[in-house]
C-alpha cells in the first residue's frame, strides 16, 4: 500500500472503532478496510491486532467456527479513551484543514 506509514494510524483508528461497537476478527477487518479502499495484506493487520493487543487497546477471545477457530477481538477501556483522545484530535487535524482548504 502507498504511504503505508502514513496511513497506518487511520488504520490502526478504523479497527479501533470497529472494536468498541462489536466485536471484529481480521478477515472481517480486510474487508471493512478494503471498502474505505484500504488494501491490507493479513501479514500486516494480524501483527497490527496482535500489537495492539499487546498494548492493552484490544483484547481477544477465541471461538470456534466451524473446523477452525477464529479470534474475536473488542476494545478495552484503554482503546475507549485512546479512542475518544484520537476523536478529538482528528477533530482539531480537520478542522486546521479545512481552513487551510478555503
Amino acid at each position: 500500500m502507498e504511504h503505508q506509514d502514513l496511513l497506518a494510524g487511520f488504520i490502526r483508528l478504523h479497527v479501533l472503532h470497529h472494536a468498541v461497537q462489536e466485536e471484529i476478527y481480521g478477515q472481517w477487518m480486510m474487508q471493512e478496510l478494503a471498502r474505505h479502499g484500504y488494501r491490507i495484506s493479513p501479514g500486516t493487520l494480524y501483527p497490527m491486532l496482535h500489537g495492539l493487543e499487546k498494548k492493552g487497546y484490544l483484547r481477544s477471545r477465541k471461538e470456534r467456527c466451524g473446523r477452525s477457530v477464529r479470534r474475536l477481538y473488542s476494545a478495552t477501556s484503554k482503546g475507549k479513551k485512546a479512542l475518544a483522545v484520537a476523536k478529538e484530535k482528528l477533530r482539531e487535524l480537520v478542522g486546521e484543514l479545512v481552513e487551510w482548504c478555503e
